[in-house]
């Protein structure tokens, strides 16, 4: 009797923890030696970590969350915590190698060749899109005194511009040209395998897919500063919303086909 209550008293702790949200302790295994960095998302709380440099991570879970491990250069895994989890010390996750390892690249950047130097460009001259081009040569409609027209205080195109609403459509164009120059970066940045295999996009959805992603701001912000780790997590995230959306238009389809 008393070895029954000594063993209850031992393992009652551990499922009343495990029952709750913990933390995990875990470590990255792979033969990859690029560990730090890792997304580690847990699925069913939707919130996530990134791995050290060693491949370490700590997260909360609880018994049947899904924590999913991506990253570029290693295949996603999918992970459900049990039960058995929470006595170990580490939480070990296998992960395979996408892509073979270079040693050592060397990348020589000259700084004192660019196209200024070479006299392709005037030094200080800003640069225009197509469309940011057609709205400057518009000119936007500023009020100024008509008797000033043939002064030069303001432009007859830029009148007839704003009066006719072709300035209003010009800026539509250009926020329209940002978003398509923000798709055609994040295609550079991450190949089409990567939103079928790792983030788990259908191949059919994938081009729907970049069209959701442009219209968020976090991942327009990150890709503007260059931030593909920040880039990354925020499209793990925005992948999870997406494939949700997805269903919950498949089962509305469904039903009103009924």
């Amino acid at each position: 009797m008393a070895k029954r209550l000594l063993l209850l008293f031992i393992f009652f702790p551990l499922v009343v923890l495990s029952q709750n949200d913990s933390i995990i302790n875990g470590k990255i295994v792979s033969e990859s030696s690029l560990l730090e960095g890792i997304h580690v998302i847990n699925l069913s709380k939707r919130n996530g970590v990134v791995t050290d440099s060693r491949g370490y991570f700590q997260i909360k879970a609880k018994v049947s969350d899904t924590l999913q491990f991506s990253a570029v250069n290693l295949k996603a895994t999918r992970y459900v915590i049990k039960q058995t989890d929470f006595p170990n010390d580490l939480l070990l996750i296998k992960m395979e190698s996408l892509i073979t390892e270079l040693e050592e690249v060397a990348i020589i950047n000259y700084k004192n060749i660019n196209a200024v130097a070479l006299g392709i460009v005037p030094a200080n001259q800003k640069t225009y899109t197509p469309a940011e081009r057609k709205l400057a040569a518009a000119e936007e409609f500023k009020w100024y005194s008509p008797l000033l027209i043939p002064l030069g205080g303001m432009s007859v195109d830029g009148l007839i511009n704003s009066i006719s609403g072709r300035t209003a459509i010009l800026k539509k164009e250009v926020i329209v040209e940002r978003k398509e120059m923000l798709q055609a970066k994040t295609s550079d940045y991450f190949e089409r395998k990567y939103f079928v295999e790792t983030l788990k996009i259908p191949d059919e959805y994938v081009d729907g897919f970049l069209f959701y992603i442009v219209e968020n701001e976090k991942f327009a912000r990150s890709m503007k500063d260059k931030n593909k780790t920040m880039a990354t997590f925020v499209l793990s995230e925005l992948a999870v919303e997406y494939l949700k959306l997805k269903e919950l238009e498949i089962s509305n389809k469904t039903s009103n086909e009924k």
